[in-house]
């Protein structure tokens, strides 16, 4: 009798009994979870349940009141961050964070600090090297877009204030790739576009991730269609707890799950 075994994934994030306070409101509330490596994770849950506050503290914008989180087996819990992006992690913001009188070069760049050498010596008196320098990071970033959106590559140049909703979505989400991060999170990545609009924005995401290395996804996300396209996975968030984890079918038919979304018995 032949028997399938299923590979065992190595957890890549961890949070343990993490908590998160703002004053008398509990954000997070001991929350346990793990991200395993190469998997697409959707973090649901009701408006305020605590799914942005937890990247917020995974990214360094915040700090734990108590518990820690760890990735690949490090302490991150109370590092800034520059290290948390240091270590490969980067992510996407529900409100756009764009500057929209720069080009699509300049705001996918800034994306990539770890290599851009910013001194001003170095810059002034050594503009061969400066020019090399640039001309690479051009060329990344053209690549990075050739692979995400070719017709977005085209527009390399031009200011982002000309561009659709749908195409400064590809710029953010380029902008946290550029880097070539481990895990990818993504907050609301639909806001602000169509059911289409989203539907080939995840198409790209998905064929970048084809064609670059398999990066692990966690995926906030209120559209429940992109949430069962997308995810191997489910963590359902409720008033900073975790109420359920599983597939996409297992929790829409969870009753807890239910309850939280519907506001009833």
């Amino acid at each position: 009798m032949n028997h399938t075994i299923t590979p065992i994934k190595n957890k890549i994030l961890e949070a343990h009994q993490l908590t998160m306070r703002f004053g008398g409101v509990t954000a997070l509330d001991a929350l346990d979870l793990h991200v395993n490596e190469g998997e697409v994770l959707g973090l649901l849950g009701p408006n305020g349940s605590g799914k942005t506050t937890f990247f917020n503290v995974i990214t360094g914008l915040y700090h734990a009141t108590s518990g820690n989180v760890t990735f690949r087996n490090k302490d991150l819990t109370d590092v800034s961050a520059q290290e948390v992006y240091r270590e490969a992690i980067t992510r996407t913001f529900q409100r756009s964070r764009l500057s929209l009188p720069l080009t699509v070069f300049d705001n996918i760049a800034i994306g990539d600090n770890r290599r851009l050498n910013t001194g001003l010596i170095f810059n002034l008196f050594q503009r061969d090297r400066f020019k090399q320098e640039y001309e690479k990071v051009v060329e990344q970033v053209n690549q990075l877009l050739l692979t995400f959106n070719p017709k977005l590559a085209s527009k390399i140049f031009e200011p982002v204030a000309s561009l659709p909703m749908i195409d400064r979505r590809r710029i953010e989400i380029c902008r946290a790739l550029i880097s070539e991060p481990d895990l990818l999170l993504l907050d609301e990545p639909s806001a602000g576009m169509t059911h289409d609009e989203t539907a080939e924005v995840m198409d790209d995401i998905l064929q970048v991730r084809e064609k670059m290395k398999p990066f692990t996804i966690v995926l906030i996300e209120h559209e429940m269609g992109l949430i069962q396209r997308m995810t191997e996975r489910c963590i359902v968030l409720n008033y900073g707890r975790k109420i359920a984890e599983g597939t996409y079918d297992e929790i829409v038919n969870n009753h807890e799950v239910q309850v939280a979304y519907l506001g009833q018995e």
